[in-house]
């Protein structure tokens, strides 16, 4: 009976993995609401949940586990999915649209369908103030706050809600959802959930007790792992981590001293404010794909085109990405502004396709002649001056950053005034007339223009300075550079060690010279040393990058997908260092997996450019589930690399089987606390998202993918009775392919599924 039992049990697991995947595709292409009714929503959801729940119950009672964190890990699972089971029979949600003094007595309702209904509330809510909340001197938004009364039989209760931050009254919490466009109105979001919740978070703590005991149970699987004895050293210390151009002529220039100089100015970029060698860097990116330009710096590209625009027009700095536009007008890839300017052919010879562009024409070819012409007008922002957001003026507390064409206030005097209108011209002057002197004094002026009126907009000077080193060094260009060149010659060097060392073993080891084996245990101990101080002088680079974001943006640096790949090379390198100590092959790995990562942020579609966070991001648990989560990635990355290396051993050597063996190994002393890290995570993250916008799991592609992929690398941990995953070969081959799961979670809903995760 338990051997059909097991079969059906197994068959159930795949299939809800299988209809979950599914679903995150179907949902792409026929919306959320359609998924959310048809299968999130659906009753043949919930029955094939509550089916596989009782199979498993019965199964795990039968096998008489004896473990107490196996026990408590799997009625954890049970108690989680039986109160999203309460929660989802027995919550209620809706909205409430309030505008400023008004009374408001009914709510939109919605039903388990997603379908919303118009329903009186037992109280009325007025809302007494709306506001945005900026970061000082920008445009950028840091918190969106409604302060608001509850009239509940005559008695009256002020309420506050913001992002991150809910408000209770009741059984109900309201949270922050929307605003309208004149500010007198927002929406207020609430859920009634007195069981659910309360049930589920439960599920979370027991999840996380077990979760946490099962890496450090005497009697457990893992620790009985870590006592082998090719293994027990070093490795101990895991758990301590885990619990802690083309040539052309010379273009006009200023001299690169009193470019940098001018780089020195704040100005507004990105909703932020920022030293203008940023926006310099940005903007020479945006034109020419890179930082510099025939050996120019930014800040040199940027003022040639501001004072000598006419000597630029003709250098070949317009970097055409696309095939179908250089062919069609037979053009190379990098071409110069003039190009596009010709009187004999009506003036701007991309306006006919931008047009076309305009009025629904979106083929690859009108996509590519948009991009450029998106650049074009970039460029004629900067000559008019509108992109200089370089002066800020403080009134009534409040710091705003002009442009010398933006229309000044008139609270401001005069003096300020004509400064603001004419220092831009007497720049242009003094570059004309090559007086870089009197250049360098002007620029001396608006620097103290800034520092005097830009309050406390203005950075401070340790980010400031941060940020200029950010500026100079292309960290994750050159780290993936070296981290790929040692992985990959370390790596050659451990597989042929390996396979000489099999060799040896085969022929019994008569043949071991003494002489030649001290040797070579030298150049062994040698190449280990070095491979080991390249790795730790990468970390401390990489540790160094992280650092001067954090102190640029002033956040954790882990709200995107540049930022998070960052991150992940980085817990890579620490893993790699902690436990290379004795397991050496990890120092190669190490070397791999964070390269790989790095060229990843490196060469795909991801932006380095620092912003500020998004309201909804700035919460504590967002970073430490974002965190955990990476960690258990970083972990998974070692699954993978070692599984790859097992069947490349399997396919040069005919005795690899002990390696195997031993790789297998060690692929489960990482797999036990990456899938702790990934569980924690995950359900740290939906705490975070009950407290955000009240809907601790929402079904969204990113939650539903590493839900699978947890799902999915659980499998091998019941190696009882999954028997097949016994044999190293099919272990191996479980574990690459199982990093696919991984990939799709972090690259395939950025890029393809979408989502609310997608930002990330």
């Amino acid at each position: 009976m338990q051997n059909p039992l097991k079969k059906t049990l197994f068959a159930l697991y795949v299939l809800v993995i299988v209809c979950m995947a599914a679903a995150t595709v179907v949902e792409k292409y026929s919306g959320t609401d359609f998924v959310r009714s048809n299968v999130y929503g659906a009753w043949w959801f919930s029955l094939l949940w509550a089916v596989l729940t009782a199979a498993g119950v019965v199964y795990f009672l039968r096998h008489r586990c004896k473990s107490w964190s196996g026990i408590a890990l799997h009625l954890s699972f049970v108690v989680i999915l039986a109160g999203a089971f309460v929660t989802h029979v027995s919550s209620e949600r809706g909205t409430v649209h309030l505008r400023q003094g008004a009374y408001i007595s009914t709510c939109v309702m919605y039903d388990s369908h997603n379908q919303p209904h118009d329903v009186q509330m037992p109280f009325q809510m007025r809302l007494d103030r709306f506001d945005v909340q900026y970061h000082e001197g920008t445009d950028a938004a840091e918190d969106y706050v409604s302060q608001f009364t509850i009239i509940d039989h005559g008695k009256q209760y002020s309420g506050k809600v913001s992002m991150n931050r809910i408000f209770r009254y009741g059984a109900m919490r309201f949270y922050q959802s929307s605003y309208d466009n004149d500010m007198l109105g927002a929406s207020v979001s609430f859920n009634s959930d007195p069981i659910g919740i309360p049930l589920t978070y439960t599920g979370y703590a027991l999840l996380f007790i077990s979760l946490v005991y099962m890496l450090f149970d005497p009697h457990g699987a893992y620790r009985k792992l870590l006592r082998l004895s090719h293994l027990k050293k070093g490795l101990m210390m895991m758990a301590l981590l885990f619990a802690l151009g083309s040539g052309s002529a010379q273009a006009h220039v200023l001299p690169k001293e009193s470019a940098d100089r001018f780089g020195r100015l704040m100005v507004l970029h990105n909703s932020r404010i920022c030293p203008l060698q940023t926006f310099a860097i940005d903007f020479t990116k945006n034109l020419y794909g890179k930082a510099s330009y025939n050996g120019y710096s930014p800040e040199q590209v940027l003022t040639g085109w501001m004072f000598y625009a006419d000597d630029w027009m003709q250098e070949p700095m317009l970097r055409l990405k696309g095939a179908e536009m250089r062919d069609r007008l037979q053009l190379p890839e990098y071409v110069p502004v003039s190009q596009f300017f010709n009187s004999a052919m009506g003036g701007y010879t991309l306006g006919p396709y931008v047009q076309e562009y305009y009025g629904g024409n979106h083929d690859a070819f009108h996509s590519q002649v948009a991009a450029i012409d998106n650049k074009i007008q970039l460029i004629m922002e900067l000559r008019s001056g509108s992109l200089l957001k370089l002066f800020p003026y403080t009134n009534k507390g409040k710091t705003t950053w002009f442009a010398p064409t933006d229309d000044l206030p008139n609270a401001m005097d005069r003096e300020h005034q004509q400064f603001v209108r004419s220092i831009c011209l007497l720049l242009g002057d003094c570059a004309l007339a090559s007086d870089y002197m009197q250049m360098d004094a002007v620029v001396g002026k608006m620097l103290k223009y800034q520092q005097k009126n830009g309050g406390a907009s203005m950075p401070s000077d340790r980010r400031v300075a941060a940020e200029r080193i950010y500026n100079r060094i292309p960290f994750a260009t050159i780290l993936f550079m070296l981290c790929l060149a040692m992985g990959i010659i370390s790596f050659l060097y451990a597989i042929i060690r390996m396979c000489r060392e099999d060799n040896g073993a085969s022929n019994g080891g008569t043949d071991a010279d003494p002489v030649l084996k001290k040797r070579s245990k030298r150049l062994h101990l040698t190449f280990f040393g070095v491979s080991y101080a390249v790795l730790l002088l990468s970390f401390c680079a990489l540790t160094y990058c992280e650092y001067l974001r954090w102190t640029i943006s002033g956040t954790l640096p882990m709200t995107n997908g540049y930022e998070t790949m960052l991150f992940v090379a980085w817990l890579v390198q620490l893993l790699a260092l902690v436990c290379g100590v004795r397991l050496r092959l990890l120092v190669a790995l190490g070397f791999l997996m964070s390269g790989f990562f790095l060229l990843v942020s490196h060469i795909g579609q991801m932006d380095p450019q620092i912003k500020h966070t998004m309201p909804v991001l700035n919460s504590p648990l967002l970073s430490v589930h974002v965190s955990i989560i990476m960690m258990g990635f970083a972990m998974l990355s070692f699954t993978f690399i070692s599984g790859l290396t097992a069947l490349l051993l399997r396919l040069v050597s005919r005795t690899a089987q002990p390696k195997m063996v031993q790789l297998q190994q060690l692929s489960l002393v990482f797999l036990y606390p990456a899938l702790a890290a990934l569980g924690i995570g995950i359900f740290i993250g939906a705490i975070w998202a009950n407290v955000s916008w009240g809907e601790y799991w929402g079904w969204d592609p990113k939650e539903v993918w590493a839900l699978i992929t947890f799902m999915i690398y659980a499998i091998p941990l019941h190696a009882r009775s999954v028997a097949q995953l016994h044999r190293p070969t099919a272990f191996h081959l479980f574990m690459t392919l199982a990093f696919m799961t991984l990939v799709m979670t972090y690259f395939g809903v950025n890029y393809f599924l979408g989502g609310m995760h997608s930002y990330a």
